[in-house]
């Protein structure tokens, strides 16, 4: 039997990574997934409508009673790239309206400080209730082990959904023996430092990875801006400014305005940003969601990489097919040039293990 066809078990596998990677690669729209390899091991047997803003994911049925939850990532459509620059954070605890009688309540971290991308919030909120069904469907019929994937903002999202449906796991509305494990592939950052140490230690046995090309500039993205308000409560620099009014007068005075000309800078960043990435961008959003309601943002932007990353360099072959140049900045990110690079890595270690 084919290390595709086993049971779902903890662990980074490539083998199983270049499957789901032909997988996800059908559910886009865009021209660069056109040339790709059909999955081997998997069945297509759902696709969603699409909703919200231009998203959809499909179910794929493996062997041995799996199945493949497949997150669509951008589209050519003008509201898919509005989700991406929609990047505004949220608290990852809260509700959000999207249609008139439709309030979308979620958690995806018990932390307050925890916060998200609202972008790919609004995207996943848009297919959870769909995703549920489905679940619900799939474990009544033997299904008890799924995958989530997605690539570039699908991979965004499913960070995202992953949270999600952990979450509800552990609050009971989901049974307590399904199995998840979650391959983001190109994943962007998807959140806050806070929201990344509950998903990582909630996910840190081997059940959630983020595959990275070395050469690919989207999980760069978003811009992350910390200021002192992004620190620890117990950080002694987010404390910073109570210890300077305990100083004499003339030490308080010096130190208040050093103290400003650090942080200023910074604050005012995230403060234009949160202007523009949120509430200007929002506008966007109800243009194509007429009933949705922008919600309170949490004032950061203090994005950072999110799970356990696995990273993926090229050798000289692959430069040649897939040259360094700015002029077509998605080469690197494309299916294909990740899935070179993982044949590659796949056979390298196939020569170690003979």
């Amino acid at each position: 039997m084919s290390a595709e066809a086993q049971k779902l078990k903890a662990g980074f596998d490539i083998s199983e990574y270049a499957e789901l990677l032909k997988l996800t690669s059908k559910n886009s729209d865009l021209v660069f997934g056109a040339d790709m390899p059909h999955p081997e091991y998997h069945q297509l047997h759902y696709r969603s409508a699409v909703v919200g803003l231009d998203n959809a994911w499909e179910l794929w049925k493996g062997e041995e009673n799996t199945a493949v939850i497949s997150v669509r990532g951008s589209t050519a459509a003008a509201e898919s790239w509005i989700a991406n620059f929609y990047a505004a954070m949220v608290p990852a605890k809260g509700s959000i309206q999207l249609q008139k009688d439709r309030i979308f309540t979620y958690e995806l971290a018990e932390n307050p400080l925890a916060a998200v991308h609202v972008g790919w919030l609004v995207a996943m909120a848009s297919m959870a209730d769909d995703v549920v069904q489905k679940l619900d469907s799939s474990y009544n019929s033997g299904t008890k082990d799924f995958v989530i994937v997605g690539h570039s903002q699908g991979g965004g999202i499913s960070f995202l959904l992953t949270a999600y449906l952990n979450k509800l796991q552990q609050q009971g509305k989901l049974p307590g023996d399904i199995r998840f494990k979650t391959y983001c592939s190109a994943g962007p950052k998807p959140g806050n430092r806070f929201f990344a140490d509950e998903y990582e230690l909630t996910m840190n046995d081997g059940w959630a990875f983020n595959v990275i090309n070395v050469d690919d500039w989207v999980p760069e993205v978003p811009f992350s801006i910390q200021t002192v308000n992004d620190m620890s409560p117990t950080n002694p620099f987010s404390l910073a400014d109570q210890t300077i009014k305990k100083q004499p007068l003339v030490k308080r005075m010096v130190f208040k305005k050093l103290y400003k000309k650090m942080t200023k800078p910074a604050i005012t960043a995230q403060q234009n940003y949160q202007k523009y990435l949120g509430k200007m961008i929002s506008k966007s959003v109800k243009k194509h969601l007429h009933d949705f309601n922008a919600p309170e943002y949490y004032n950061s932007n203090f994005y950072v990489r999110t799970g356990r990353t696995i990273l993926f360099k090229g050798s000289e072959s692959y430069y040649h097919r897939y040259p360094q140049t700015s002029e077509k900045f998605m080469t690197h990110h494309s299916f294909d040039a990740y899935l070179a690079i993982t044949h590659e890595r796949l056979v390298e270690e196939n020569k170690k293990n003979r």
